[in-house]
């Protein structure tokens, strides 16, 4: 039976999406660490040893920086809150389903964007 007569994924392949999906979620976890102890840390260091103009240009830089940081922890936190829903679908049974169509998303799309709740169909057609 093909891909596209299932109607849902097996088990076997389930466990191999939520292997996937639980260690991109670690990964993504560490990562969100990271960028939360880089915010930290800019916090703390200052620029105490210089003066004038150059402290105005650096003070700007580092709320760049900072602002630049902020977002992409917001956009780590999505990603992780995204796999964490994929985990949740599997576990009651309607990952892999494409929440437009109905029908199953392909496995090659699973394994590349696996928090995915849409077929690549339904995605290129909400797209345009």
């Amino acid at each position: 039976m093909s891909d596209n007569e299932k109607t849902r994924y097996s088990a076997d392949e389930l466990n191999e999406f939520e292997e996937l999906i639980t260690s991109k979620l670690d990964k993504a976890k560490e990562e969100l660490r990271y960028i939360k102890s880089t915010i930290t840390r800019s916090d703390d260091s200052g620029t105490d040893g210089t003066s004038g103009n150059v402290k105005v240009l650096e003070d700007g830089a580092d709320t760049m920086e900072k602002e630049s940081m902020n977002q992409l922890a917001a956009r780590q936190q999505k990603f992780i809150t995204n796999l964490e829903n994929a985990l949740v679908r599997i576990k009651n049974g309607t990952y892999g389903i494409c929440s437009v169509t109905g029908k199953l998303i392909s496995k090659e799309r699973l394994r590349a964007v696996p928090h995915t709740t849409q077929s690549i169909e339904a995605k290129l057609a909400q797209d345009n």
